[in-house]
């Protein structure tokens, strides 16, 4: 805080968050300490990239007033972030009851005998914040960026972008698996249905042959054949 007999300034120097191609504003408090009608005056270097709101006043006794500086757009960033420009604010004694109508050049003039006080101003500017990175909770499809700490005290950071690539890839063979087991018990079912109707053909002739007293007839021989090629198959 700059403090003088008149006005207490606050803060002393003018920071702007600086961003291109964006209008940037700052404030700043003026405090009269003093049982006078204090009038003051707002000067830039560098009138034509500040807009001071307002740039002249009266602050009453023991009141504030709040003054917005707004920075124009900029098309280019200065060099190193440093900014030249200075603020000069003057303030003198007016009369009771005095307006912003009332201010007039003179009463800044020190060769008049008026009592006027100057308080210099810095610009200083800073880079914005920048905003966090969205994160997914919770989500099947992505996660956050995994930290780990090894040995020797550094950092490791995992690409959060290769665990949905991961989990595609897995999805996928999942799939191809689901479908292959579909077809083995589709086929698997079709040959039990084929072994239980050859066991009831084969009891058929088995009665077939009790009854006509004879040896075992051809086509029960190649019935037993054909299942046991059929109970091989299933046991492989």
């Amino acid at each position: 805080m700059s403090t003088g007999d008149l006005l207490s300034v606050e803060p002393q120097e003018l920071q702007f968050q600086f961003e291109l191609r964006k209008q940037i504003s700052c404030s700043m408090q003026l405090t009269n300490k003093t049982n006078d009608y204090v009038a003051f005056k707002v000067k830039t270097t560098n009138p034509k990239k500040y807009c001071v709101r307002p740039n002249t006043g009266v602050v009453l006794p023991h009141s504030t007033c709040d003054v917005t500086v707004t920075m124009q757009a900029q098309k280019e960033a200065p060099l190193d972030m440093q900014c030249k420009d200075k603020f000069l604010l003057q303030s003198a004694v007016a009369s009771p009851g005095a307006t912003t109508k009332d201010i007039t050049p003179e009463l800044f003039n020190k060769e008049t005998g008026n009592k006027v006080e100057e308080c210099k101003l810095k610009v200083n500017y800073v880079a914005p914040p920048q905003p966090p990175s969205p994160v997914r909770e919770g989500s099947e499809e992505g996660s956050s960026p995994r930290a780990s700490i090894s040995e020797n005290g550094t950092i490791n950071t995992t690409d959060s972008t290769a665990v949905p690539r991961a989990h595609a890839e897995s999805h996928e063979k999942s799939s191809e698996a689901r479908a292959l087991i579909a077809k083995l018990t589709e086929e698997k079912n079709s040959a039990v249905q084929q072994s239980n109707k050859l066991h009831q053909e084969l009891e058929l002739l088995r009665r077939q042959g009790n009854n006509s007293r004879g040896g075992i007839p051809f086509m029960y021989v190649v019935l037993i054949g054909l299942l046991g090629i059929l109970l091989g198959y299933l046991v492989k």
